[in-house]
């Protein structure tokens, strides 16, 4: 196997983190997304969309999306369960990891696609709906810090996947000046503890 990563990006972030939470070690290329290199027809050929990370199995199958990536790991290698065990929990902890990149990380990256000097002769950006992304996640953050009241982390009682794409999302955020506000004290707590994971700068 072999994962193509962009270090600075928030997706292969995620898989970072998911293998080093796993102990995990697979071969990488970086592909420079600055350079374009993600939009050359070699890269295109394992990826159409031309997004990172992928990950080409042994067989030249190349896998996207890194939900999908960190799902195949997990079978592979269960240990410890990442995505839960049984139904229920299972089912608890699709639903939070859902909810993270749905409310969480796609708001924060709306602002980042739309307000960054990254993206500024990319795509044609949209200030206003930049803006109004982030009077979104802030109201998402305080329905989250709410939430945290009753739990250590993001999907219950164990560290987890909807915790890696949340904290990912964060990550991001602070490019475009999206901080947790410092009365939310309960998702303060929770941020400043899965940052202090040995895994965190994946």
């Amino acid at each position: 196997m072999i994962l193509y990563d962009l270090p600075a990006g928030m997706h292969p972030r995620r898989v970072r983190i998911f293998m080093a939470e796993k102990g995990l070690t697979i071969p990488t290329q970086v592909v420079d997304a600055a350079k374009r290199e993600n939009q050359e027809p070699e890269f295109l050929r394992l990826n159409p969309l031309g997004r990172l990370p992928v990950l080409q199995l042994d067989d030249g199958t190349a896998l996207s999306e890194s939900l999908a990536i960190c799902r195949y790991l997990e079978m592979l290698h269960p240990q410890p369960p990442l995505f839960g065990e049984g139904a229920q929990q299972a089912a608890v902890i699709d639903m939070w990891t859902r909810r993270m990149e749905q409310q969480v990380s796609n708001a924060i990256v709306d602002i980042f696609m739309h307000a960054s000097d990254f993206y500024r002769n990319r795509i044609t950006q949209v200030p206003a709906f930049a803006e109004w992304s982030r009077e979104k996640i802030m109201k998402t953050l305080t329905w989250l810090d709410s939430e945290m009241a009753h739990r250590p982390f993001i999907a219950g009682h164990d560290y987890t996947m909807a915790d890696i794409v949340a904290q990912c999302a964060f990550v991001l955020g602070k490019a475009v000046a999206i901080r947790i506000p410092a009365d939310h004290v309960h998702l303060t707590r929770w941020f400043a503890e899965v940052s202090a994971r040995p895994t965190a700068r994946a």
